[in-house]
This record gives structure tokens, sequence and C-alpha cells, in this order.
């Protein structure tokens, strides 16, 4: 495991999962905490460099997000980010008030000081994303001025000796065409950084320790047939083979014949040496999901039931020490870490219930993003097609029906979604597109089908593109294949007269529909 790390320190900005993401890119770990972590724990645990991230507040409102002064004083490299920098120069003796004229998208920033080390090889004028209301508007004591636009006096500052450094853009953000150039200078030119983070190593280094945790105890691994619990079971098997009982529970929410496939790959004629348990649990989360429609309360009483029929599962086989989920670091982040809001909690985070009856909870993915979960399957020889799997939610098809949730509905959707890849596959676009699917609303209309008419549900087709499932954009699909999907759904599955394409991009939506 990596020694060297850089700490995100959470304000609550929207960016603050992919200013990690791209830390990590560049082959250094790094980890978010809220910015209310204590000063001491942070010296203990002596971070390479901490990072300050945007924020939606006014660092001179009432309501305004502050850290420890003592922060400043550590002697660590910390690089502020918008909110970030304004803080700093806020605590250090600046000024800062709202802009004349706000700054929101690309925007040219003009590189005023070349002995910087933050903006070594950015060129003079380059092209940066910028997100803000407030600007600084006199320099704290001792820092001097790197860059600035036209609208914003201060667009970067530092001061080298003292190692603190700021920017007002979005330097994570692909938008900044030399951001990565500015991140890289901080974690190598300024903290130092060797990068020691390697894929590679992680698998090695996670089985010795899985090794190490269990001993000769016993495991259960909720296996959903997703690339996370997949890439966990992996793991695990390696580690401790049959020690380890996986349990898939089929939980009527799964897509199309979904069910029979993960039973093909990780049951008995599998290649994976573990116990594999199927239990049909549909009609135990249909009666629970009975007239619920909030999507929170949906994934916190799917993530209970599954609980409760691993407690079942696991006082069938006898004593079970540790229960196995594959809980990456988004599921965390986006469960709520720090001041950020909660955007959805995950049946493997927050919707846990205060009492299960193991151990101890062994989460070997916790640590990594989606795409390193996929590297990481590379490295243990998971088979691509499971590797490059759909990407499909813990609750299922039950965060994907807007409303209450029944067997008919289900269907629905089922039979959409299958449509809707299988066109998608056949278009060549399988690959091209990170995650698609078809979801359904609770609106019905009316529509005219042969000489009658109808009133019918609306389904909704989502399609994106991302590098890190932390931002994405809409896929462009070409009209031809989204004509020939709805064709095909509004013909072949029963009660729906409508068919929609999704071209919310994230933020401000979520990938998922719910």
């Amino acid at each position: 495991m990596s020694k060297e790390k850089i700490f995100v320190l959470d304000f609550g900005g929207q960016y603050n999962q992919l200013i990690a993401r791209r830390v990590r890119d560049n082959g250094v770990y790094c980890e978010i905490h809220s910015y209310k972590m204590p000063i001491e724990e942070i010296k203990a645990a002596a971070p390479s460099g901490i990072i300050l991230t945007g924020g939606p507040n006014s660092v001179y409102g009432d309501d305004a997000i502050l850290a420890d002064p003592k922060l400043f004083e550590l002697g660590i490299p910390i690089l502020g980010i918008c909110y970030g920098a304004q803080l700093m120069a806020h605590m250090l003796g600046g000024n800062v008030e709202t802009a004349p004229t706000s700054e929101y998208g690309k925007t040219r920033m003009q590189v005023t000081f070349d002995k910087s080390k933050l903006m070594k090889d950015v060129p003079e004028e380059t092209v940066v994303w910028m997100s803000h209301t407030d600007y600084i508007s006199k320099l704290p004591p001792a820092f001097y001025k790197t860059a600035s636009t036209e609208v914003c006096p201060v667009a970067a500052m530092e001061d080298s000796r003292r190692r603190l450094y700021a920017v007002q853009c979005h330097p994570e953000v692909t938008h900044s065409v030399d951001g990565d150039k500015v991140l890289r200078n901080f974690l190598y030119e300024i903290c130092e950084c060797k990068g020691d983070w390697q894929m590679s190593s992680f698998a090695t280094n996670t089985i010795e320790k899985i090794k190490a945790t269990v001993g000769d105890g016993k495991a259960l691994c909720a296996l959903s047939g997703g690339v996370d619990s997949s890439v966990a079971a992996v793991l695990m098997s390696k580690a401790i083979g049959k020690q380890l009982t996986c349990v898939f529970v089929d939980h009527g929410l799964l897509r199309k014949n979904e069910a029979e496939q993960v039973a093909e790959v990780f049951g008995a004629s599998g290649a994976y040496d573990l116990n594999f348990i199927k239990v049909d649990a549909k009609d135990r989360f249909y009666e629970k999901l009975k007239g619920v429609t909030d999507p929170e309360s949906k994934r916190k009483i799917i993530g209970e039931e599954f609980i409760r029929v691993f407690e079942e599962e696991a006082k069938k086989i006898g004593s079970v020490d540790y229960m196995v989920q594959g809980t990456i670091y988004p599921d965390v982040i986006e469960s709520g870490v720090g001041p950020s809001a909660v955007i959805k909690s995950h049946h493997n985070v927050g919707g846990l219930p205060d009492h299960v009856d193991f151990k101890e909870i062994i989460e070997p993915l916790r640590d990594l993003f989606k795409d390193e979960v996929r590297k990481v399957g590379l490295e243990l020889g998971i088979p691509e097609e499971l590797v490059f799997r759909q990407p499909f939610p813990g609750p299922g098809l039950g965060i994907r029906i807007i409303g209450e949730v029944t067997a008919d509905k289900v269907k629905i959707v089922q039979d959409a979604d299958a449509i809707f890849r299988e066109e998608v596959a056949k278009a060549g676009l399988n690959y091209d597109i990170n995650q698609y699917f078809a979801a359904l609303t609770n609106m019905r209309s009316v529509g005219v089908m042969g000489d009658f008419r109808t009133y019918d549900y609306a389904v909704v087709l989502r399609a994106v593109t991302t590098i890190d499932f932390m931002s994405a954009e809409a896929a462009q699909l070409p009209w031809e294949l989204l004509e020939k999907v709805m064709n095909r759904i509004i013909n072949e599955v029963d009660h729906v007269n409508r068919v929609l394409y999704d071209c919310t991009s994230k933020p401000p939506g979520t990938i998922e529909f719910e």
C-alpha cells in the first residue's frame, strides 16, 4: 500500500471526488476528509500535501465554514481551490468580497509570475474553468499574485516559503486545459511525491491483508454479480478459498436473465474456488417495498433486507466471522463526507442497519474508484466481459422505477432495458458509452396505438460518457439508434406508449435515474 498520500479537505464543493480522482491519476494516493478533521489527526497521518476544496458558501458570511488556523502552521504544502483559495486569503490576512462580475465556465487566465513552481510549464495564457461569485480582492501578507483574469485580479497566489498555494479556477475539471499540469506540479514539484500508487501492487497487498485479517475464520460475501462485488469476491477467493461463501440474492430487481448469468459464472461450474449459494427472495423484497415511493426509503429498505438475508444464511452455514461487501470510494463519498450533501445513500454504506451480526465487515475495494476496480479485475485475470459489465446499483431496478415497485413494473423495465442494451451493442457503441439503461417513470399519458386510445407509462433511456463516474455527460446517441429502440420498446413491451431520452449531465443530475 502507498505510504505517501494527499488529503483533500471537503468544504462542500461539487468537484471534491474529481480532485481525489485526478490526484490518483497522477500516481499519488489520495483520501477525502471533512474540513473538521482534527489537526492532531492530520499531524499523525503526516500527509505529503493537503488540498482545500471548493464550496457553496462565502468565507465572510454568517454561514461560512472555516478551517482550524493551525492548519496553515503545520508546514505541510497546501493547495486551495476556489473556496479553498478564498479561505486561505481570508484567514491569512487578505480580503475576499463579492466580485463585480461572476465568472462561470471557460475563462482565459494569464500567468503573471513565471518562477512559480505551481505554474511550471503552464503557458502565459491558458483556458481554465471558473465557478465563483466571490473573489480575492487583496493579497494576504507575504503572498505573490501568480495569475489573473480579466475580472479576477488574483486568480492564483502563493507563499512559497510556507508552501501555501491557491487557485481560483478548478484545475481538476477537464475544461481547464492545463489543469493537470497545475495538480501535477503541486504533487511532484511542491509536495515532492514519488508516485507510488499503482494498481498492480494493490491486489497483492490486499490479498495478503485479507489473509492476515481472516486467518482461519469464515467470510460471507454479498455477491450481486456486478463489477464491484465480483472483484471483491475474487480477491477474497484468492486469499481464503473455501473459507468464503458467496451469497447471491435474487431480489427480483435484477436485469433480464441476470440471475442465471451470475449463477453460471460463480456457481459450481464456474472457475472460482468458493462456496456459492443462490437465494430466491423476490416475494420478500416486493412485500417490503409495497407502497414505498421515496428513493432514499427504497434504498434503505433494500439495504436492510440484504443484511437480514445474509444473517439468516450465515446462521444456516454455521459461524461466520466476516461479511464482505463491494463498497467503493464513490459509494462512501456520495453517502456523505464532510459538509457535502448526501447525494444518495448506498445499501452497503448509509443504508446498513445499526446492528449487524458479524465480527467485522470487510470492504477490500473501499478506497478505489470504479475504473480502479476494473484495473484490479484485469490484474486478477477476471474475464473482460465481466470486468467491463455495465455498472448496476446495489438496490437494482428498485431505484430505476419511479414510485412504487411492483413485479409488473420490474418486468417493464427489464424488457425495455434489454432492448436498449441489445441495440446499443448492435450499433457497436457498447464500449463507447460508459453506462446506459432504461428506467420507468411514474408518468402515464395518453397515446394512440392502432385505432385505440392508450393510457400507459413512459420509459426513460439514459446513456452517459464519463472518465471517472464523478462527472458525466449525456451520450449523443445517433437518432437512428434512438428511433429503433423507441419502436421496439413501444411494440414489444406491454404498458408503454412513450419513450424519452434523458440528456442531463452530472452534475446537476446523477448518473442513475431515481
